[in-house]
């Protein structure tokens, strides 16, 4: 009887183990992109510099508002905390990957905040 008992359960542990498999796989990079305000796709010299060309600076320093369609993470790239963005800590964001090539939509424009018009794939 103990012999029997054993057996059935033997048999119904690794059968159950046998049916639930290792689980669905999982991918090496997330299907979606960066989570918002984490870093992306590092953008180098040239691509950084373009970047900078597009925004609406005021002087030499960026402010948060204007920043906000170009820089994922304000708080990390301003890195003296003065609430401006210099060239330099720009440049430094842009080898941080907190920097995205593309200024996102709006809120409220139906693409919600922080996407880009035209999404490219990270290399």
């Amino acid at each position: 009887m103990k012999f029997s008992t054993f057996t059935a359960l033997a048999t119904i542990v690794g059968t159950s183990y046998a049916f639930a498999g290792a689980g669905a796989p999982v991918p090496e990079k997330p299907e979606g992109g960066p989570p918002s305000g984490r870093p992306g796709a590092i953008l180098d010299d040239a691509k950084c510099q373009a970047v900078w060309s597009m925004t609406q600076r005021e002087g030499d320093t960026l402010s948060g508002d204007k920043a906000a369609p170009f820089i994922v993470n304000f708080t990390m790239v301003d890195t003296d905390g003065d609430g401006k963005v210099t060239q330099a800590e720009f440049s430094e964001g842009c080898k941080k990957g907190l920097v995205q090539e593309q200024a996102s939509k709006p809120e409220g424009t139906g693409g919600g905040g922080q996407t880009p018009e035209q999404p490219t794939k990270p290399q």
